[in-house]
């Protein structure tokens, strides 16, 4: 089973299982689809802005991830976000060919960033793209380069990401469609545990 660490509140260590790091991109989808739901398309989806706390529930602790958009996060994080040209920071290595190119931002933009906060989840938040120039973004992702599978994590999931990231908005899958196969996907890790 693979885990993750993080540090906790309480800066103590807590390892985290494949299917809390699943149940955790549900969460996180399932916020997506609740903005969507509203016509609101997030245009920052990413590690950085999700908030974890975790819940007592008996006697086990359970995480429990909203997402937010922090203005702080540009503060926070400023190598994740770059200009263009227009005065405008942007979290570059986040976002859809189209976004990069067009300025272009709706629900399958989002799904394109969503699948890279799924990458950073399985790989403990790393960099996505961390040798790339972010000026060089929109021409390596035309040119089909896509971040690669991280250790331990099940093809299954690596393919779930991977569509999420294809060239054309309309091969990605709907936020309803990932919802399903998450879901589908959580229940089989569970059968293992």
């Amino acid at each position: 089973m693979s885990k993750c660490q993080i540090f906790a509140c309480d800066n103590g260590i807590q390892t985290l299982r494949a299917h809390e790091l699943v149940s955790m991109a549900l969460q996180i989808l399932n916020a997506v689809i609740h903005l969507h739901n509203f016509g609101v398309i997030h245009k920052d989806i990413a590690t950085r802005n999700c908030l974890v706390s975790k819940i007592r529930d008996h006697d086990h602790d359970n995480l429990f991830v909203q997402i937010c958009d922090s203005a702080l996060s540009k503060d926070f994080f400023p190598n994740d976000y770059h200009c263009l040209g227009d005065n405008e920071n942007r979290p570059m290595k986040w976002m859809a060919h189209e976004s990069l190119v067009y300025n272009s931002f709706n629900s399958s933009t989002d799904v394109w960033s969503f699948g890279v906060t799924l990458w950073e989840l399985l790989t403990c938040s790393q960099q996505p793209y961390l040798d790339i120039d972010p000026e060089e973004m929109a021409t390596i992702l035309e040119h089909g380069k896509r971040l690669s599978q991280p250790y331990n994590c099940p093809d299954k999931l690596y393919e779930l990401m991977y569509c999420c990231w294809q060239l054309d908005y309309r091969d990605r899958p709907t936020t309803q469609q990932l919802l399903i196969a998450l879901q589908e996907f959580n229940l089989q890790l569970l059968q293992y545990i």
